[in-house]
């Protein structure tokens, strides 16, 4: 038990609230969407379960690869040398055990979705494009955006796995979780820019590509906002696509508007003492916020 808590606290389990309230909010967006004549799409509780494995097994297995790969940086980072593995918490074996159940927990979960082949066929492609992010800053300054197209898989993952057999007859069918994860997109490229501020001076130092890295803390947050801007629009233009959204979502776009310039407020330049609480608790209540208010919005 005291390895399996270290292994969770290793991989942020509780960041997974990050990515899994769009997952939950593009699954509602596709069980009230249309479907063609024949094709059923309503809710099962089958299809939530497996929703939730997949989630939790590709973040796990993503996480924990991330810090396998990243280990030796760590432990020259004084902000991440405290991490299990630098610090001898837990053993590089016990990491990759951890990493390849997670990954065959993730790959075994697509099958809740048959006899919809499409989450058994792209579980691989998908896996390895999030284990890829983690060496992403060994060659470009775009990782931040890496991450975000990793966690902007999760709404389209999720309305996949759900409308599978629609999307077979008619592919626009995915422009609605497109428009979302965009959003998402976005979203976490931003905040991720803004949490890499901390390791501008060791980025460099190790030759590693970041934002921080090539524009400068003052430059990199600038990006950051408008990557944040991007989303509100993106947002806004939602409903275009699901029209069962209505004017309470609309409150909650301009409620994350707020919340973003919060965050923004928070870290300055000169100042990123409060990068954490920017990154984890005003991000957790975005991510929260909008599934609840697009759930309830869709469902009332």
């Amino acid at each position: 038990m005291t390895r399996l808590r270290h292994l969770l606290e290793m991989i942020r389990f509780s960041h997974t609230l990050f990515a899994l309230p769009f997952a939950l909010l593009a699954a509602v967006m596709a069980w009230a969407a249309p479907a063609a004549v024949g094709i059923d799409t309503h809710f099962r509780w089958s299809h939530l379960v497996g929703i939730l494995l997949c989630m939790v097994f590709a973040r796990s297995a993503a996480m924990a690869f991330n810090r396998l790969a990243d280990r030796k940086l760590d432990a020259h980072n004084p902000r991440t040398s405290s991490r299990h593995l630098p610090a001898g918490i837990l053993s590089v074996g016990s990491v990759v055990g951890f990493t390849i159940v997670s990954a065959t927990g993730f790959l075994l979960s697509t099958l809740i979705f048959l006899p919809n082949r499409l989450p058994v066929l792209l579980a691989l492609p998908v896996l390895l494009f999030l284990f890829g992010y983690s060496y992403a800053k060994r060659f470009t300054s775009l990782a931040h955006f890496w991450l975000g197209t990793a966690l902007m898989l999760a709404p389209v993952s999720a309305w996949i796995a759900i409308r599978g057999e629609v999307l077979m007859a008619a592919p626009s069918d995915l422009l609605a979780p497109l428009v979302l994860g965009t959003a998402v997109l976005l979203w976490v490229a931003g905040f991720d820019i803004i949490y890499a501020c901390q390791d501008t001076e060791c980025d460099i130092r190790a030759q590693l590509h970041s934002v921080p890295a090539a524009l400068g803390v003052s430059g990199a947050l600038k990006l950051a906002a408008a990557c944040h801007v991007g989303m509100i629009v993106v947002l806004a233009l939602l409903p275009l696509t699901s029209p069962a959204l209505g004017w309470l979502y609309g409150l909650s776009i301009a409620s994350v508007a707020v919340l973003l310039m919060y965050e923004h407020w928070l870290v300055r330049p000169d100042d990123l003492t409060r990068v954490n609480i920017a990154f984890f608790q005003v991000n957790a209540v975005v991510s929260i916020g909008l599934f609840l208010v697009g759930a309830v919005d869709l469902l009332w």
